[in-house]
């Protein structure tokens, strides 16, 4: 057990399903509960906000640019993603985003590492990273266990996978997409690595959205052009690859194995993904978020192959037997039963939707008993996460808004400086939950302005730790303007403990091990999974806030081979990195 101590610090007209599902019994698609104007008034100054934008404090210069926004080009719509990754591994996380203009443009992705003194400098140039595209989505993994975090991207009709080989502060990847085997010529959204069959390397799924075209015509009610949902098109399967290196070496080379697992067998329009036991059987199984279809659970039957089992688990649908437009995904305890649940984004024309889990691997929707649907205003979310941003040991929720059709009526002043008129009518202010601690949210999205007053078509949320003081920061990617960062500042926040799961046989962070911290008679439990939200890459690191707990009593970690054991009480408010096979066993998997 390495400890890390730090000090805490207080800082012709189509029916659009939306991209998502709209039907003529919904007619004002993009209304908000509110006038978007009166958003100055609801918004007054919160004394103790938690959050501080930091963007340019910290010298973090990102624009998201489009191209053929006039030709009402899906993909570019749909936004990009953003990761959170320490290239380096000198302990500070860094950040790399994603460019949508095409790969004619001279816009591209861009890293910044973080320095010593807080900064973010640009160190694109040169990196293997700085590549153009319609480039959407991405994950962050060490695919040939060499202790250096690689990097797949999802694009519109591809997906690239790049080697870190960086020494130093220098960084250095290398395209090794067709030597590595994966080909996936669709269009690939959100993404993660997991190891599904137990043999120490990491495997990836990529989450594929429709068969689109451009030349499709859509428009709205009054017969205006507007972007084409996704049942004007068909659906696309989940494509899985599996990490040969256990027979090939370290030679990162993967095999196509959607057919064999089973995977093809349904065709959806995926937007988001998570990794995790779903069922309790210590297997890692696969959740998919289909836009305007029903969602995919695929379970895994530890030999190879997956089986759907969404419908009979209860994450299909809503409550009232319905398909709605699923974007982002993220899973938490969060009413402290020992078990996650699963949060999904929707339109603003629906509620986003809180499926409880009880029993094990049974999920009933609980949206309007959980308070979710009793928001400030409505907006259509993409990015999500459940975090304990105050620390009092209970999990919060955030979402990121964006439309996807023109709003009715009066549209946003309040949008990011540069911001094309075209996207105005689109623009949405964010939203921040808290939680009561019996799973019963509250919006206080009021209370933070710097992260919800402005309007703006937001796609991505990155969530994790970037400054090292036992907080949950943000970082927000937006269509066609600049990124912006977060910094967690609540006054009064509680105590924490951060882990990194490490298994030192395979030399990296063990995706898919869950974690739990006993203080007295309650637990705190975590999956380790970086890759969730909607097309992005989070701290791969557990956060757990403590409240008024000084220290924990016990923690446990069953390893994602099922091997489980315990490790000793330690105080509060540090970074502790865990050693599979220095603790005590308590199950061999």
């Amino acid at each position: 057990m390495r400890r890390h101590t730090h000090p805490f610090l207080l800082l012709s007209l189509l029916c659009l399903s939306s991209l998502c599902a709209c039907s003529d019994a919904e007619p004002n698609v993009g209304v908000t509960d509110k006038n978007p104007k009166d958003a100055d008034k609801e918004q007054v100054q919160n004394p103790n906000p938690w959050f501080k934008d930091v963007t340019a404090d910290v010298n973090l210069k990102f624009n998201h640019h489009t191209n053929s926004v006039s030709k009402y080009f899906l993909p570019q719509m749909m936004g990009s993603g953003a990761a959170m990754i320490d290239f380096d591994s000198d302990g500070l996380y860094d950040i790399y985003l994603l460019q949508n203009a095409g790969p004619k443009s001279n816009r591209k992705n861009q890293l910044f590492r973080q320095t010593n003194s807080g900064q973010f400098v640009n160190v694109s140039e040169n990196s293997g990273l700085d590549i153009a595209g319609h480039n959407t989505g991405v994950a962050v993994g060490d695919v040939n266990n060499d202790s250096r975090p690689d990097i797949l991207i999802t694009q519109y009709t591809g997906a690239r996978l790049f080697l870190n080989q960086s020494e130093g502060a220098i960084p250095s990847f290398v395209d090794v997409t067709e030597s590595s085997g994966i080909r996936n010529p669709l269009w690939g959204t959100s993404a993660s690595f997991l190891d599904y069959d137990r043999d120490g390397f990491l495997d990836l799924v990529i989450v594929n959205y429709v068969d689109y075209y451009d030349d499709r015509w859509c428009s709205d009610s009054s017969s205006k052009r507007e972007f084409c949902g996704p049942t004007a098109f068909q659906g696309r399967v989940t494509k899985l690859f599996r990490n040969l290196a256990a027979k090939n070496g370290v030679t990162p080379r993967f095999q196509d194995v959607t057919l064999a697992s089973g995977l093809s067998v349904k065709r959806g329009a995926g937007l988001g993904v998570y990794c995790a036991d779903f069922n309790g059987d210590q297997y890692i199984d696969i959740f998919v978020a289909n836009d305007g279809m029903e969602n995919h659970l695929w379970i895994n039957r530890k030999d190879g192959t997956f089986i759907e089992q969404a419908a009979q688990r209860g994450l299909a649908y809503n409550r009232m037997s319905k398909t709605e437009g699923d974007m982002g995904v993220t899973i938490g305890d969060v009413d402290g039963d020992g078990l996650f649940d699963v949060f999904v984004t929707h339109l603003n024309t629906e509620t986003h939707t809180l499926w409880k889990q009880r029993p094990r691997g049974i999920f009933q929707d609980v949206t309007s008993t959980f308070g979710v649907s009793q928001t400030k205003w409505r907006g259509t979310g993409f990015g999500t996460a459940m975090s304990d941003f105050d620390a009092n040991g209970t999990l919060d929720l955030a979402l990121v808004n964006g439309a996807v059709l023109r709003t009715k009526g009066d549209t946003p002043t309040n949008v990011p400086s540069g911001l094309a008129k075209f996207w105005h009518p689109y623009a949405e202010r964010n939203q921040i939950l808290t939680n009561d601690g019996n799973g019963r949210f509250t919006d206080v999205s009021p209370d933070n302005p710097a992260f919800s007053k402005q309007a703006a078509v937001s796609r991505g949320l990155v969530v994790g730790d970037f400054n090292n003081d036992g907080a949950q920061d943000m970082l927000v990617t937006r269509v066609d303007s600049p990124a912006s960062l977060y910094y967690n500042y609540a006054k009064t926040r509680g105590s924490f403990l951060t882990i990194t799961a490490v298994d030192p046989k395979l030399n990296r962070v063990a995706y898919g091990a869950e974690i739990v911290v006993r203080v007295g008679d309650k637990s705190f439990r975590r999956v380790v999974n970086p890759g969730y939200s909607y097309l992005c890459s989070n701290d791969p690191r557990a956060h757990f806030g403590l409240g008024k707990v000084e220290s924990v009593d016990q923690i446990s970690i069953a390893w994602p081979d099922g091997y489980t054991e315990k490790f000793p009480g330690v105080r509060a408010n540090q970074f502790l990195t865990l050693e599979r096979g220095n603790g005590e066993q308590l199950n061999a998997g």
